[in-house]
């Protein structure tokens, strides 16, 4: 006679492993990415990037098109290498795209974000500047 008792945990523990994996499909975001390369794992779009950068860039926005997304190392890199491009990131998207990450170094050596060069935009900044 075969012992079956463990039958009902392992159907309630692959059940439960199906339902979590099936919710972080369901949650994943599409988001509306530009195109890209494919990166590598570590080094992401590096091994594109050649002596001479620009001309990497300009061989690379003629076949991913005038805004592409790059990745170097692990920090994903927004590209706009058209002036059409140029103008709607640096006159239309400003107040979006002003912020900079907050990190430790300005925390503690600027005094909580007070200095204007590690500031977030908004009134205080506008009033520094």
């Amino acid at each position: 006679m075969e012992d079956t008792t463990w039958v009902p945990y392992a159907t309630a523990w692959l059940g439960a492993l199906n339902l979590i994996l099936f919710s972080r499909h369901l949650r994943r975001r599409k988001l509306n990415l530009p195109p890209r390369p494919k990166p590598w794992p570590i080094i992401g779009n590096l091994n594109l990037i050649g002596h001479l950068p620009h001309r990497s860039v300009h061989a690379l926005s003629q076949i991913y098109g005038p805004i592409m997304q790059l990745k170097f190392g692990s920090f994903p890199i927004v590209v706009a290498s058209s002036v059409e491009m140029a103008e709607a990131f640096l006159k239309t998207d400003d107040v979006t795209l002003a912020d900079r990450p907050k990190m430790a170094a300005g925390k503690y050596t600027t005094y909580n974000y007070s200095d204007i060069t590690l500031s977030p935009y908004g009134p205080y900044w506008r009033q520094g500047r």
